[in-house]
């Protein structure tokens, strides 16, 4: 779990780093800047004559959550901060940790706080973590027993409990911009001790311009793609690059998975239509897909609610209470526990009867809603808690149901305009079947008895 432990010797002025890096590690983990003068873009909050680059540089760093879109330099601010720290600094993923975990570094951060030394936890992907999660971290930061480091892409005031955003500073980091990755792409190409500069290449300003373009802000996927056409060049035996060289490449590698990208709505559309289907294999695969993605799981729970009143509505009601009971268990379980109820609804609802005719009924409303406008209630459907109203016939002649023995009177409740409209209409599948016979003795005696006159 720890990133790296430093010795009371240590200052920023001498940082550690956490490992020799491999001639093969990606470029994006070679070039990555190890303190904050050296970080790139981000120096209105964080440069030398800001409230929190001074505190950062000289140790005092508050609690913080930083909230920026991928690859803005998130994980490289934090490790920045822990370059400036003479303290220990622990690395923990929200997606592979749990409460457990929690406890075992807030114990040792509670006897590294007696030895004098302070402890920054540092926990990627934040907002991975369930309220049990965040609410066990709570009172050690209020403590100040350790300084929490929170890294998101999601907006913190949804994402993160309101009881840890009151104690932690919330940081704002943008994505870089086309200058700001120009000037990472031309320093890893010069930089010979951490990038490309041993093999002397030379890329045109338009070429750099258009993977500066094509990695959307994102510094990972610039370096990422200025690796790839690199090692295209050299494996040609070519020193110098153009444009021509970078559009090849775009074609060649795949697009980077994320939440708002076309593979997320790719993946979200199989899952979808592998339940529709009645594949619970399918269902299962496509899911963890998501999830292994990066996807947070919450939004896989949020799409089986959906699913479990769209696509199956009345042929199975147990759907929805299960889809709802999985989105509850896997909020107070996290990950990797909350997997399992997760599953367990995507297999139920896979299996179960479907029926799209409560959700057709709901457009069919809505689309008459829109036709007709706001048609009056009917005199007997309205209510009347003044005198004056009932004097205008508010009410009057409404039977009510619950009054007969079969708790049935036949009625017309549309406005007068509609009165012939059907706009549910059930199948014959799962205990959807009962409910069409039901209804439809119901309707019979509703529309045998005519129209009411006001």
């Amino acid at each position: 779990m720890e990133l790296f432990d430093r010795t009371p010797k240590e200052t920023a002025d001498a940082p550690r780093d956490e490992a020799p890096q491999a001639p093969d590690a990606p470029l994006a983990d070679r070039m990555r800047p190890r303190t904050l003068d050296a970080l790139t873009g981000h120096e209105s909050v964080l440069g030398p004559d800001t409230p929190l680059g001074r505190a950062i540089r000289g140790d005092r760093a508050p609690s913080m959550i930083l909230w920026g879109p991928p690859g803005c330099g998130k994980t490289t601010v934090a490790r920045a901060i822990a370059a400036h720290s003479k303290g220990r600094f622990v690395q923990l993923s929200a997606v592979l940790a749990g409460v457990a975990e929690l406890r075992t570094v807030v114990t040792r951060a509670e006897h590294e706080r007696g030895l004098g030394r302070r402890t920054v936890l540092f926990v990627d992907e934040i907002h991975r973590f369930n309220r049990a999660q965040q609410d066990a971290l709570l009172p050690h930061v209020e403590a100040g027993t350790v300084t929490l480091v929170g890294a998101t892409t999601e907006n913190p005031s949804f994402a993160c409990n309101a009881a840890v955003l009151s104690r932690a500073r919330v940081v704002r980091l943008e994505a870089h911009s086309e200058a700001s990755l120009l000037t990472l792409l031309a320093r890893a190409l010069t930089d010979a001790e951490h990038g490309l500069g041993g093999l002397a290449l030379t890329l045109s300003p338009e070429s750099l311009s258009a993977i500066a373009r094509w990695a959307d802000g994102d510094a990972r996927r610039a370096l990422t793609l200025l690796d790839h056409v690199a090692r295209e060049l050299a494996a040609e035996g070519r020193r110098e690059g153009a444009l021509e060289d970078v559009e090849h490449a775009v074609r060649d590698k795949s697009l980077r998975y994320d939440k708002s990208g076309e593979e997320h709505y790719n993946l979200a559309s199989a899952f979808i239509k592998s339940m529709r289907g009645s594949d619970p294999d399918a269902a299962l695969y496509w899911a963890l897909r998501m999830i292994e993605a990066g996807d947070d799981p919450r939004f896989v729970c949020r799409r089986m609610i959906i699913f479990a009143s769209e696509d199956i509505g009345l042929a199975d009601s147990r759907a929805l209470e299960i889809a709802v009971a999985a989105d509850r268990a896997f909020e107070r379980l996290g990950l990797p526990e909350g997997l399992i109820p997760l599953s367990h609804a995507v297999v139920y609802l896979s299996i179960a009867a479907k029926s799209k005719a409560a959700y057709k009924a709901l457009r069919a409303v809505q689309s008459a809603v829109a036709e007709r406008g706001a048609l009056p209630v009917p005199l007997r459907l309205r209510n009347a808690p003044t005198r004056a109203m009932k004097e205008w016939g508010y009410g009057q002649e409404y039977r009510d149901p619950q009054s007969s023995d079969e708790g049935f009177v036949p009625e017309r409740y549309l406005p007068e305009a509609l009165d012939n409209a059907t706009f549910y209409h059930p199948t014959q599948r799962g205990t959807e079947a009962k409910v069409r016979e039901h209804l439809e003795r119901l309707r019979r005696a509703a529309h045998a008895a005519g129209p009411r006159d006001e």
